[in-house]
């Protein structure tokens, strides 16, 4: 029996989307017919999500989804449930069609004999390679339970971890917007109208008032051009990042900004090491581990001295030693692995690291939002103090004549 997915109209000629069961899209057409439904499309959903394979917008399945999901399937398999029955329930939990989709697919594989696993890697844009790695050791080891569980956390942990850092960007960004846009409101409404009650006085302009007013001049005759300018350096920029040599270089380069570059190492470092931590103690061999851990990594620099790295240990070369020579990650993770590896409790010190590098990761977060709010406040204060002082100059001046 497998998940196919249907296309129909009701009685009152609206369209309805929907999965069911059966053996045969014939079957599912008749079921239809039998609830007063005109069948219009009938598709095997594991078919149809083979086809999408590869695609971006596979399933459109959130990270929250998964993380749900993957929770769910783990306490429906610590009770002993037949994983088939699992997906099932898990399907029928639902309500977001494509959830329910992915899972019905997910379940008429696993009924055709397929492991888990192996239906998870039918779906990459969904299930990475760490999931595929780590359901297939759980399964080997008799431990999908706990192996669920990780992923869950993992991958919820994750998505709190991103939050965090879009949320730390987001409101300096929306402060440099509004900058920007004060600014140039004032030079392109306010200071005109200020230059032609100075006009009329004919009196000498300070530097300041004149070095504004030709500020605003120049923004208003060029105002288009500027836009345009600014777009087509946009449109470089995102060129020039498709190219391997040049986005390498732009990712060497942050990495040795102040603070933005700890922040990167830190996001990667951290990643690393969860990754790490996961699939060791899902008993998944090391150099595998390794080389799913570098996948994860979004720093290419980094990523390239994980990969040298995981050949320095197929050589024969501790892991330690070999982190330690790429010279990207910090001496606490390298010096924890070492631990891990001189005392025979690698998982364990991999876990220690992780957890390290996340309060890491933590306490960068909090020092970037702590220094960029008030810099951009301050910035922005300074840019309104000089157009009002270029603004004031001249009355004073005025004042005193008149005295």
């Amino acid at each position: 029996m497998g998940a196919f997915e249907y296309t129909a109209l009701n009685a009152k000629g609206k369209e309805k989307k929907g999965v069911m069961e059966g053996d045969s899209s014939r079957q599912i057409r008749q079921q239809l017919r039998e609830q007063n439904l005109i069948p219009l499309k009938v598709e095997e959903a594991a078919k149809r999500n083979k086809q999408a394979k590869g695609k971006s917008n596979v399933g459109g399945v959130s990270v929250t989804a998964l993380a749900l999901m993957t929770r769910q399937l783990a306490t429906l398999s610590r009770t002993g449930t037949p994983l088939a029955d699992a997906l099932a329930t898990v399907g029928r939990q639902t309500d977001k069609p494509h959830m329910k989709s992915l899972l019905m697919a997910l379940r008429a594989q696993v009924l055709e004999g397929h492991t888990l696993a192996d239906a998870f890697s039918n779906f990459p844009n969904i299930f990475d390679s760490l999931y595929v790695a780590t359901v297939r050791a759980g399964e080997h080891s008799g431990h999908l339970d706990l192996v669920l569980e990780r992923l869950a956390e993992y991958t919820e942990n994750r998505q709190i971890m991103r939050q965090k850092v879009q949320m730390a960007l987001l409101y300096p960004i929306i402060l440099s917007v509004m900058a920007v846009g004060v600014v140039s409101a004032l030079l392109a409404f306010v200071v005109p109208e200020v230059v032609q009650v100075f006009d009329n006085t004919g009196q000498a302009l300070p530097w300041l008032t004149r070095a504004l007013i030709t500020s605003s001049d120049f923004l208003r005759a060029n105002f288009l051009y500027i836009i345009i300018f600014i777009g087509l350096l946009i449109f470089l920029f995102s060129w020039l990042m498709k190219k391997e040599d040049f986005r390498l270089r732009m990712h060497r380069l942050v990495l040795h900004i102040p603070v933005v570059g700890s922040l990167v190492r830190g996001m990667n470092t951290s990643r690393m090491a969860r990754t790490l931590s996961i699939l060791s103690a899902s008993n998944v061999p090391l150099l595998d581990a390794l080389h799913i851990s570098s996948q994860v990594l979004t720093n290419i620099p980094m990523r390239q001295s994980l990969d040298q790295a995981t050949v320095r240990v197929r050589e024969g070369t501790s892991l330690a030693q070999a982190l330690e020579q790429s010279g990207y990650f910090p001496p606490l993770l390298i010096q924890l692995i070492s631990g891990g590896e001189a005392s025979g409790e690698l998982e364990q010190m991999l876990e220690h690291a992780a957890i390290s590098q996340e309060r890491e990761l933590n306490s960068i977060i909090a020092t970037l939002f702590g220094l960029l709010e008030p810099l951009i406040i301050v910035a922005m204060g300074g840019i309104v103090l000089i157009i009002v002082l270029a603004i004031l100059l001249p009355i004073f001046e005025m004042n005193q004549l008149v005295q």
